[in-house]
This record gives structure tokens, C-alpha cells and sequence, in this order.
């Protein structure tokens, strides 16, 4: 029941907002870890115990994760909740009608959410490693949470367990102009800040590789065509002065 109402709870997070500003608080850097395969392992896994109950990613195929070193039977055994076939997408395991029916719409695709959050203050994955590290206690709200990068979110802190209880040190009003000093620990998470600061890392890395799989080929394919044309530039440039070489 519990879990039921935490998923509830997170697909209304994301129905009462569709966009956080640009503007507010500075995004931390997130690290990259793209090409740590056991990153990308751990995060994947993340993803499937926190996100994927309330929000698919239609555009990804189980399968497609042996791309980061995980084979079909693991694939089978840790990570198959919400089907069981290994070639079908990563649905959620929320039924879409009732989510529309509840909320007046479905919780939105992740599929491509570390591409579309990017802003004025980083990239997609800068803004998604803030964002879940900066949730805090906040009575006032209908879920208990609050969040310094999208101010009054819906969404309620899913991975607080991990993190734990810890409220923003801050001075003067982030109304006008004031800042994040620190954090207060209220109640310790079943992870050490560091432990969990690396566990989002890792989901928000999964995400960033989920919304274009092929881009680490690309980049790479991107140097070799760099290299091919500079060294036919060359052929090209001493191909040239030979040819002229007896022309005055």
C-alpha cells in the first residue's frame, strides 16, 4: 500500500509541472561516467527500482541494455518487472488509463529526459544531478517535499531512504538573491552522502546514455572522420605541389 501511494505521489510530481526554469539556483556538474559500464549497471538498475513505476521509457528495449555489458539472463532475473519478455520497451508499471483518469494525464516519457532538460545553467544531466540532490522536508507541501531547483515540485523525494532526511542551510530569501550555504543532516539514509552523491551519478549517467545509446560510436566514429579528412588534406597539399612543381 505504501508503495502504491509513493508512486501515486511521484506520477503527480511530474503532472503539475512540465519544465523547471533555467534560472534559480546554479546546477552542480555532473560527473561523467558514460563509458563506466558498471555505472551505467548500477544505474540502470536504479532506474528500474525508483522510476520505472510510474514512468516508461517507450523508446528503450530491454535488450538494448547488453550494450552496457549485461546479458539477456541477468537482464531476466534483475531487471524484468513490468513484463516478461526481454525484446519488449520499458513500460510503466502505472496503468496509463488510470494515471489520465487520476491526474488528467500521463506521467511524461524518460526515455529522453537528460537531453530535453538541458538550459542556461548546464546540460540535461547537470540539471537532473541537482535536482536529486536537493530535495528537502517541506511540511507545507501536499507531499512533504520540496526541491531548490524546481521550487514547489509535486513529486515527492523517492530515493530519500538512501539520502536520508536533510534540510538547505540558507542565507537570506533564494526569493531575493539569497544562497545555499549547506546542508543539514537531519536523519541519516541508508547511504553516506558521498555513497549517494555517486548513486545519482549513476542514474543520471544511465539516463544521459538511454536518450542516445549509439552516442559513444558516434563521438568515436566522430575523431576517425576528423583524422581521415586532416591526413587526405595532407595527401591532397603535397599531391598538389607535386603536380605544379614544373609549372612556372
Amino acid at each position: 500500500m505504501k508503495k502504491t501511494i509513493l508512486v501515486l505521489l511521484s506520477v503527480l510530481g511530474f503532472a503539475m509541472g512540465a519544465h523547471a526554469s533555467s534560472g534559480g539556483m546554479a546546477w552542480d556538474k555532473a560527473p561523467n561516467k558514460i563509458n563506466d559500464m558498471a555505472a551505467l549497471q548500477n544505474g540502470a538498475k536504479l532506474f528500474v527500482n525508483y522510476c520505472l513505476s510510474c514512468h516508461s521509457a517507450a523508446f528503450m528495449r530491454y535488450n538494448r541494455l547488453k550494450d552496457i555489458g549485461l546479458t539477456e539472463q541477468q537482464i531476466k532475473d534483475n531487471l524484468l518487472f513490468t513484463t516478461e519478455k526481454v525484446g519488449e520497451t520499458m513500460q510503466a508499471a502505472i496503468d496509463p488509463k488510470q494515471a489520465k483518469e487520476w491526474f488528467g494525464g500521463n506521467p511524461p516519457d524518460l526515455t529522453v529526459i537528460a537531453r530535453s532538460r538541458a538550459g542556461a545553467n548546464g546540460t540535461g544531466a547537470d540539471y537532473l544531478y541537482t535536482y536529486m540532490r536537493t530535495f528537502y522536508p517541506d511540511e507545507t507541501k501536499a507531499t512533504g517535499w520540496n526541491n531548490l531547483v524546481f521550487p514547489n515540485v509535486g513529486m515527492p523525494h523517492v530515493l530519500w531512504e538512501l539520502q536520508g532526511l536533510r534540510k538547505p542551510v540558507i542565507e537570506g530569501s533564494l526569493d531575493h538573491g539569497g544562497h545555499v550555504t549547506g546542508w543539514e543532516q537531519i536523519t541519516p539514509g541508508t547511504m553516506t552522502p558521498q555513497q549517494y552523491d555517486e548513486a545519482v551519478a549513476d542514474l543520471v549517467n544511465y539516463l544521459q546514455w538511454m536518450a542516445e545509446p549509439a552516442q559513444t560510436k558516434r563521438v568515436n566514429l566522430g575523431y576517425f572522420v576528423m583524422a581521415f579528412l586532416a591526413l587526405m588534406i595532407f595527401v591532397t597539399w603535397r599531391l598538389n605541389q607535386s603536380y605544379w612543381k614544373d609549372v612556372k
